[in-house]
């Protein structure tokens, strides 16, 4: 069994410097440290090249500050060093897994291959994987990490029967009981092209159809059909945002028993499920996606994809498993 490799230390740097200086070879550097002239070749090498602020040559104090960062460094690269679990990672970003969702079903499935999210996030965002355009895989497909704001929403003026969130039971905020719905539109670049999309809180099971057009009364008979099957504990209530699309909302009272909210103006994050379901379907539909060339098959297709995805929130389990063990209990 061969020795444990140890790093070089400061004090071997400095001695490295103080032999050069003097004229001393690699290899008789090497024989004085006990280490090998490989090593010691390497080590003067990869800390003497040149920059735009620095002349080059070797200079003990810098070279250990360089080697202390890139061992800091070193997460970034473990899906370089690891080809197996590299392409378990990048098959899941292909699928449209987020990091989240990759490494934690990683350790849900206590596979002997694990990684973080963030050093997935280091990874993609990287020069390396931004060469590779890797957030292209990502599902919100940004080019940088952090939040990018948007735009408020209309008036509420034309609304009747609207009823605020404050007027919502306690129990749906914290997403104890199931039935109670999310729902807003995916618009498309070519106008006409809607996508309706119903999000359950609970289980995070989401449903998605085309829709003719975004009229109050097509919109409400499209939710009321896909509602109107399930039994009455699993349609308790439904919360928009204020778009004229949803202005029919009290029919909904009757046909399904299910009760209408509103959130605030300017205040989409209020029903933050299905905004992140929208976001996260953008993978499969981005905005100029024409929905003419897009069939019902598919559209399920997606629908399942997206339902049979791992979720952080829900111990990564999919919304399908939760929707179908939990949500189908009165």
């Amino acid at each position: 069994m061969g020795t444990r490799y140890s790093q070089l230390s400061q004090d071997e740097r400095i001695e490295i410097s103080h032999l050069l200086r003097i004229g001393q070879s690699l290899r008789s550097i090497a024989v004085i440290l006990g280490r090998t002239p490989s090593t010691i070749s390497r080590e003067v090498q990869r800390n003497s090249k040149p920059t735009k602020q620095f002349k080059g040559g070797y200079m003990p104090t810098r070279a250990h500050q360089l080697a202390a960062r890139r061992r800091r460094w070193d997460p970034r690269f473990k899906l370089q060093r690891q080809p197996a679990l590299q392409t378990y990672v990048l098959d899941r970003l292909a699928m449209g897994w987020s990091p989240q969702q990759i490494a934690g079903r990683l350790a849900h499935d206590k596979a002997p291959m694990r990684i973080s999210h963030e050093s997935i996030y280091r990874y993609i965002y990287h020069h390396v994987g931004q060469k590779n355009w890797l957030h292209k895989l990502l599902p919100r497909r940004k080019s940088r990490r952090g939040r990018i704001k948007r735009g408020g929403l209309g008036s509420v003026d034309f609304i009747k029967h609207r009823q605020t969130l404050d007027k919502r039971p306690a129990a749906v905020d914290r997403r104890r009981q199931t039935g109670h719905w999310e729902a807003d539109l995916m618009a498309f670049s070519k106008y006409g092209d809607y996508v309706l999309v119903l999000h359950e809180r609970v289980s995070r099971l989401t449903r998605f159809v085309r829709i003719d057009n975004k009229t109050a009364a097509h919109v409400a008979a499209k939710i009321a059909r896909l509602l109107r099957p399930l039994p009455s504990h699993l349609r308790r209530s439904i919360t928009f945002d204020n778009g004229t699309e949803f202005s029919h909302h009290y029919k909904l009272h009757k046909t399904l028993g299910a009760k209408t909210f509103f959130c605030d103006p300017h205040a989409p994050w209020q029903k933050g499920g299905v905004e992140n379901a929208i976001g996260r379907m953008r993978r499969r539909l981005p905005r100029k996606s024409k929905l003419a060339t897009i069939s019902d098959r598919r559209l399920r297709k997606m629908a399942d994809a997206y339902n049979n995805t791992p979720r952080k929130c829900l111990a990564y389990k999919t919304p399908n498993e939760i929707f179908n063990r939990v949500a189908l209990q009165p």
